[in-house]
């Protein structure tokens, strides 16, 4: 069996998808990790900056598809300083999502 062109390429861009939200759901359990961090010893944000100026850090973020530098660092910083959990902040997010598009349309 021999797989033309166009096909090989979807297969190599469906895997990267998949890899990039590997990569990304790292991100995010490094993220709730800090936040509990923070809460216990006051040291989250200090905490996710470390991981993510880090080598591995760099690295996780680059694959997650997020540039590595240091504005990205404060963003993270400021989500965990917020104190929600990822779970949540995504949930709330995908509402306030679907109620926009909702008095869009409606």
């Amino acid at each position: 069996m021999q797989i033309d062109t166009a096909t090989h390429t979807a297969i190599n861009l469906e895997q990267g998808g998949r890899a990039r939200k590997l990569f990304a759901a790292v991100v995010l359990a490094a993220l709730d990790d800090a936040i509990i961090d923070d809460r216990k010893y006051g040291n989250g944000p200090e905490q996710i900056a470390r991981w993510a100026r880090s080598r591995d850090g760099r690295e996780v973020l680059s694959c997650a598809g997020i540039d590595p530098n240091e504005r990205a660092v404060t963003g993270l910083m400021d989500f965990v300083a917020k104190g929600v959990k990822t779970s949540q902040a995504l949930s709330r997010e995908e509402g306030e999502r679907r109620a926009l598009a909702e008095t869009e349309w409606g």
